[in-house]
C-alpha cells in the first residue's frame, strides 16, 4: 500500500532542506477529522530555520508540488500543515491490499529477530485461577501479534514445579496422602493438602523445617521425594491443559523452574568468579548499585537455591538457546523488585550487551476479588476453568433467550463465552488491576468481546445476503468517498500499525481499543448508507467494504485469541 506519511514527508522535504526521515517521524495523525488526515507541526523546525511557526507552515505550503491522486488538500492552521488523502485512492488501497491476501496486515517486519515470551506459568498442585488469566491472555495475544508481524516467537510456560512449596507437599501427602482422592480430583485435593499443611507450619516450626528438608532432598534427586513430586506434576498438567484447551493457548516450550535444576551450579560459578556472589549472614547474596534496593539472595542459609537462582540459569540459558533480541516476562507487578534484581544480576553471567537490554517485565495489575486479594493458602480462589464454564453457560441462556433455533449453539456459547472473558481482560491498560465481578465480566453489553463478534457476524450476514463477495475489478472505489467509509477505511488502513505499536508498547489493550472502533465506525457506517441496493455498483462496492471490515475484525480477534461464531 502506498505510504501516505512517507510521501507527505517527500513533499515536504523538496520544499526545505532537510533530513526526510526525521520529517517523517514529526507527522502526527489529528485526533478530530476537521484537521485533516494527516497533521505536520512546523514548531518542530522554528528553532533550525529561525522563523515562525506560522510562517514556516505558509511558505512550505506555498512551494508543496502536490500529486492529487495522492493527497487532495493541503490547509494551514496555525503553526500546523493538514493533510487530507484522496479518498478514492485510500479506498482503493486498502480494498485492494485486502483482495491480495486472507492475511491483511501481517508483516515481514520482524524477520531474522527472536522474542522469547514467559507468560503463564501456574504453580504445580494448586489451582490454575482466575489470576493467572492475565498472564495467559497477555502472553498469548503478544505472542500471536509478534509472531504475525514475521518474529520468530518461542512461548514458554516457565511453570511453578520447584521451590519449598513443594517440600510442604510431599510432607503433608506423606502425614495425610491417604485421606485425600488424589487421582479423581488432583487439584482440589492438592489444595486442600497444601493448606492444612501451610497451617500446620505456621504453628509447629518442626514441621516447616521437615517441609525445607524435603524440597533440599528433592534438590538432591532423593528417589521418593522426586517420583511423588513427578506425579503432582503428571496431574496438574493434565488438569491446566483444558484450561489451555479452551482459551487455545499454546507454548513452544513447558520447561518450568525444575528444568533449570542442573544448570544452577554453572551460573553460581560464574557469579563466584565474577566476585559478585557475597557471603550474608549465611546465604549467599548479590548487591544491587543501587543500596535501597533489597540485595538477590541466590542461596539460602540451608544450602537450598531460590526461585531466583533458577530465573538467573533461564536467562542464560535462553540467551544461549534462542538468541534472543527480546525476553519479556509477562508477570503482575508485585514481581517488579524481583525483576529489578534479577536484570541487574544477569549483567555479571557474561551474556551479550543486545540480550541484556532485550530483557523486559511486561507488568500487568492484579485481579481481585470483591473481598479482596486471593490466596491459595487461605483458600479463597475462583478456578479459571469455573469461570470460563460458567461464562459459556451464561452465552448459552442469552443465546437460548435470543435466537432458540441457532445451529451449533453449544460451539457459538463457548466462543462468546470464552471471548467475554478474554476481551474484558485484554480491554484496558495491562498495568490496571481488575476487581473481579461476574456481572461486570459477562456484560453482553456495550464495548465487549460479544459486540466484535455480533459485528463480524453482521458483516457476514450482509455479504450472504448480497449474494457473495464481489470480485475486486467491480468495484468503483469513488462510491466510497462518503466521510462514513473513510473513516472506516482509514482504521483498515491503519491495521498493521496498529499491530506495531501492540509491539513497540507489549500492551494488546491497543488492539482491543482498535476493534472496538472499528465496529463502531462499521455500526455509523451501515445505519447511514443501505448497502443492498438497486443499483449494482454502489452495492458491490459497500458489500465489498461491509466483507473486508469482517476479514479485519476476525484477523484482530484471533490475534487476541478469540474465535469468531459464523451466526449468533
Amino acid at each position: 500500500m502506498i505510504d501516505f506519511k512517507q510521501k507527505i514527508a517527500e513533499m515536504i522535504a523538496n520544499t526545505i532542506e532537510f533530513d526526510k526521515q526525521e520529517l517523517e517521524k514529526y507527522i502526527e495523525k489529528p485526533k478530530s477529522n476537521t484537521n485533516g488526515d494527516y497533521a505536520f507541526p512546523c514548531f518542530r523546525l522554528a528553532k533550525t530555520l529561525k522563523k515562525a511557526p506560522q510562517a514556516i507552515a505558509e511558505e512550505i505550503k506555498e512551494n508543496l508540488k502536490i500529486d492529487e491522486t495522492i493527497i487532495e488538500k493541503v490547509e494551514v492552521v496555525g503553526g500546523f500543515i493538514n493533510f487530507y488523502v484522496n479518498k478514492e485512492t485510500l479506498a482503493k488501497e486498502v480494498l485492494t491490499e485486502m483482495d491480495k491476501s486472507e492475511e491483511y496486515g501481517k508483516s515481514t517486519l520482524g524477520n531474522g529477530k527472536n522474542i522469547v515470551i514467559d507468560f503463564s506459568a501456574p504453580n504445580i498442585a494448586k489451582p490454575f485461577h482466575i489470576g493467572h488469566l492475565r498472564s495467559t491472555v497477555i502472553g498469548g495475544a503478544l505472542s500471536a501479534i509478534y509472531k504475525y508481524l514475521g518474529y520468530n516467537v518461542t512461548g514458554v510456560n516457565h511453570l511453578g514445579d520447584y521451590g519449598t512449596q513443594f517440600g510442604k507437599m510431599i510432607e503433608g501427602y506423606k502425614m495425610w496422602g491417604d485421606e485425600y482422592d488424589i487421582e479423581n480430583d488432583p487439584i482440589n485435593e492438592l489444595t486442600k493438602i497444601y493448606i492444612r499443611i501451610n497451617n500446620l507450619c505456621k504453628e509447629d516450626e518442626e514441621v516447616l523445617n521437615r517441609c525445607r528438608e524435603n524440597f533440599k532432598k528433592l534438590e538432591e534427586g532423593d528417589e521418593y521425594c522426586t517420583n511423588l513430586w513427578n506425579r503432582f506434576k503428571d496431574l496438574s498438567l493434565k488438569e491446566f491443559q483444558r484450561v489451555y484447551d479452551l482459551l487455545g493457548t499454546k507454548f513452544e516450550s513447558w520447561n518450568g523452574e525444575a528444568f533449570y535444576s542442573d544448570k544452577m551450579d554453572e551460573v553460581i560459578d560464574i557469579l563466584e568468579k565474577s566476585g559478585k556472589l557475597k557471603d550474608s549472614q549465611g546465604t549467599k547474596i548479590i548487591e544491587m548499585k543501587d543500596e535501597n534496593v533489597a540485595p538477590l539472595i541466590v542461596i539460602k542459609s540451608n544450602g537450598s537455591t531460590t526461585y531466583a537462582t533458577r530465573d538467573l540459569a533461564a536467562v542464560l540459558y535462553r540467551t544461549r538457546t534462542y538468541d534472543f533480541d527480546k525476553a519479556l516476562y509477562v508477570v503482575s507487578y508485585e514481581q517488579a523488585l524481583h525483576f529489578r534484581q534479577l536484570f541487574e544480576a544477569a549483567q555479571y553471567l557474561g551474556i551479550p550487551e543486545k540480550q541484556l537490554k532485550g530483557l523486559e517485565h511486561v507488568q500487568f495489575g492484579m485481579v481481585q476479588l470483591k473481598t479482596g486479594k486471593m490466596s491459595t493458602r487461605e483458600g479463597n480462589v475462583v478456578k479459571l476453568e469455573d469461570l470460563l464454564n460458567e461464562a459459556i453457560k451464561r452465552a448459552g441462556i442469552i443465546i437460548e433467550e435470543k435466537n432458540p433455533n441457532l445451529e451449533d449453539k453449544e460451539d457459538v456459547a463457548k466462543k462468546v463465552g470464552v471471548g467475554a472473558v478474554v476481551f474484558n481482560d485484554l480491554a484496558n491498560n495491562r498495568i490496571k488491576d481488575e476487581i473481579f465481578d461476574w456481572d461486570e465480566i459477562l456484560n453482553f453489553q456495550g464495548e465487549t468481546g460479544p459486540y466484535i463478534q455480533y459485528t463480524y457476524v453482521r458483516t457476514k450476514s450482509v455479504v450472504e445476503k448480497a449474494g457473495g463477495v464481489p470480485d475486486i475489478k467491480d468495484i468503483n472505489f469513488d462510491v466510497l468517498t462518503d466521510s462514513y467509509s473513510k473513516n472506516v477505511l482509514k482504521l483498515m488502513y491503519n491495521f498493521e500499525e496498529t499491530l506495531i505499536q501492540v509491539t513497540e508498547k507489549n500492551e494488546p489493550s491497543i488492539l482491543s481499543r482498535y476493534l472496538i472502533d472499528l465496529a463502531k465506525a462499521f455500526s455509523s457506517f451501515y445505519n447511514e448508507n443501505k448497502i443492498i441496493v438497486d443499483d449494482s455498483s454502489v452495492q458491490n462496492a459497500r458489500v465489498y467494504l461491509t466483507y473486508a471490515v469482517g476479514q479485519v475484525l476476525k484477523i484482530g480477534a484471533k490475534l487476541l485469541g478469540i474465535e469468531m461464531p459464523n451466526k449468533m
